[in-house]
């Protein structure tokens, strides 16, 4: 197998059109940066992934309902705005907030390789997620930020071939995940502009 970033979908990849943000592709995107929490090789990251996938579950659930119809995410919330129960709306929004942390966090230790991934991601939770946290998630989020592996022993992972095979150099690591996160980003940032655009976080 190929170093981690190579063997997903990257968000780079995800097409974006007129008529928004590709629904399967971005998934896809998605369900590879779960996988990238299984390199930091710690029990405690279980919640982090087990939010991420749950959210994708509902947005996939919805999608796969009427793929054509629901072909890219701002149709599919669009689909979905007039019903009672908005699960997939609701769903994407907090897997946006789940997918912002995440970005945030390696943006913080791509910007100086001097910073941990412990405080990288402490700043990101407090950016992001935990305004939206009651005491006792706060609490299991501040205990995986504390269970982060060292940047250098992750970063390794992440250049490394796991078939044995030769790692990639450092310098073509930071150019394919500041490509990743730059994409993650802007999918981020306009999705989040088009849920306040709408009012479509309203009543959650």
């Amino acid at each position: 197998m190929a170093p981690y970033l190579e063997s997903v979908k990257s968000f780079a990849d995800v097409p974006i059109t007129d008529a928004g943000v590709d629904t399967a592709a971005f998934l896809e995107a998605a369900d590879g940066l779960v996988g990238l929490f299984d390199l930091f090789e710690s029990a405690a990251f279980v919640i982090v992934q087990n939010d991420i996938k749950g959210n994708i579950a509902k947005v996939r659930t919805r999608f796969l309902t009427n793929p054509e119809a629901n072909q890219t995410l701002e149709l599919l919330v669009e689909n979905e705005k007039g019903e009672k129960k908005r699960i997939a709306t609701e769903g994407l929004m907090w897997l946006l907030r789940g997918l912002s942390f995440t970005g945030k966090g390696l943006q913080h230790t791509q910007a100086d390789e001097k910073t941990e991934l412990t405080e990288a991601f402490t700043k990101a939770y407090e950016a992001t997620l935990k305004q939206y946290h009651n005491f006792v998630v706060k609490g299991a989020f501040s205990l995986a930020m504390k269970a982060c592996p060292y940047r250098a022993g992750f970063y390794a992972k992440l250049a490394a071939d796991s078939t044995g095979g030769p790692s990639i150099t450092s310098e073509r690591l930071n150019e394919d995940l500041d490509k990743w996160l730059a994409a993650l980003s802007q999918i981020v940032v306009r999705l989040e502009a088009f849920y306040e655009k709408g009012g479509h976080n309203k009543g959650f």
